[in-house]
């Protein structure tokens, strides 16, 4: 059956990724918090609203979903020790040359271009928000994935807002008192 190709609803993985966040102590608002801090100097008339608007948007791409569900997934197998070696320590210890949480987060940050990577560039370096919390190891869970994806999903979000109100402002209007972007 392994060959047997099944199609997913859009609705069922953009569900199941949600739901994989927010297993993970991960709130859409922690998200849309860190666009607004890279946002806000430039975009007068920026709300958390349209933040959290746009981090939705982001959740709706596939390759963000995708991306989501497999690191999620392989963080909490190495929480619970089900990984082979050496990658299990390599995960669980989030080894500094292991490069594929960067990888793969990079990967769903490509759909949005160069604003988007280099944003990404300064939170996975900056560490900001949900993400500090996230990438601190303490001892309360394995985050290699996650906070890479976060900081994915916050660049991306970050660079639609910036396209979108560029788009607004060149119409001679402004963002302020509009409820979508």
């Amino acid at each position: 059956m392994y060959n047997e190709k099944v199609n997913i609803s859009s609705e069922s993985v953009r569900n199941a990724a949600k739901e994989a966040i927010a297993r993970r102590g991960v709130l859409i608002s922690d998200i849309a918090e860190i666009v607004f801090e890279m946002q806000y100097p430039y975009s007068n008339g920026l709300t958390l609203a349209h933040c959290i608007q746009s981090v939705e948007r982001v959740l709706n791409k596939r390759e963000v979903q995708h991306a989501i569900l497999v690191g999620v997934e392989l963080d909490e197998l190495a929480e619970k020790g089900m990984l082979s070696q050496p990658l299990q320590q390599l995960i669980e210890s989030d080894e500094s040359l292991f490069g594929i949480d960067e990888t793969l987060a990079i990967g769903s940050v490509l759909t949005y271009g160069s604003i988007a990577m280099t944003t990404y560039g300064h939170l996975d370096k900056q560490k900001i928000g949900i993400i500090k919390k996230l990438d601190t190891r303490d001892g309360t869970g394995v985050h290699t994935f996650l906070d890479d994806l976060i900081a994915s999903i916050a660049a991306s979000a970050s660079s639609r807002l910036a396209h979108r109100i560029r788009d607004v402002e060149e119409t001679g209007e402004s963002i302020a008192g509009r409820d979508r972007v």
